[in-house]
């Protein structure tokens, strides 16, 4: 159980499971660059909150809700959850979070809307077995089951993010082909201070010569 001091943005679990040093970078060091791919993915988000709230028979769609988890130490807010009639007085939720690129070949967007499943499970003491992820570039959606092995991997995430933050500690960079894809690439620099090249002889090469 967390304190409301100790919580962690729900974003930062989906830094931590693309990269570590991201998400040391984002949330210990507060470096953040607004670039193409942050432009695109701030706008689609706004979009998708600034259409409201929506009702179509036995189905609601709420926009841009507050979540936070006491158990897993999370705050943050989610696209869209939409929650579906069971009974008369009965609803259930279903989570969708809005991306701007397309799926990735890791499971960091599914720890995101998780993490969101558990937050809500624990705000309403209900249960949410699934919910969804939609990509911007091919417009597609893809359900999420929200099995035991997810559910796994995002309290393990939840907690590992918490060290992180708490060492204040960087990871090294090790540049890797999904480099390619980070918004942060730039500040990050893999290439230059990865394993493949020496601080040392960074900094020197840095430093012009004396004529």
């Amino acid at each position: 159980m967390y304190n409301e001091d100790e919580f962690c943005p729900i974003s930062a679990l989906q830094h931590f499971v693309f990269c570590p040093r991201q998400c040391a970078l984002i949330h210990i060091e507060q470096v953040w660059s607004e670039n193409r791919m942050t432009a695109e993915g701030r706008i689609m988000h706004d979009r998708v909150h600034d259409e409201g709230n929506e009702s179509r028979g036995d189905v609601r769609i709420a926009r841009g809700i507050l979540l936070r988890s006491l158990q897993l130490g999370l705050v943050g807010v989610a696209d869209v959850v939409e929650f579906y009639r069971v009974d008369r007085d009965q609803w259930q939720p279903f989570p969708v979070e809005h991306k701007r690129g397309k799926p990735k070949h890791d499971n960091c967007d599914a720890v995101q809307v998780c993490d969101q499943d558990m937050c809500i499970e624990e705000m309403i003491s209900t249960s949410v077995p699934a919910g969804a992820l939609v990509y911007g570039r091919t417009r597609r959606r893809f359900d999420v089951d929200f099995d035991q092995n997810l559910r796994r991997e995002t309290e393990e995430t939840s907690n590992a993010v918490h060290q992180l933050i708490a060492s204040g500690t960087t990871p090294p960079p090790v540049y890797l082909k999904r480099c390619g894809n980070c918004s942060i690439i730039g500040e990050c620099m893999p290439k230059k201070t990865g394993k493949h090249s020496s601080v040392r002889k960074y900094i020197m090469h840095m430093i012009p010569e004396e004529p």
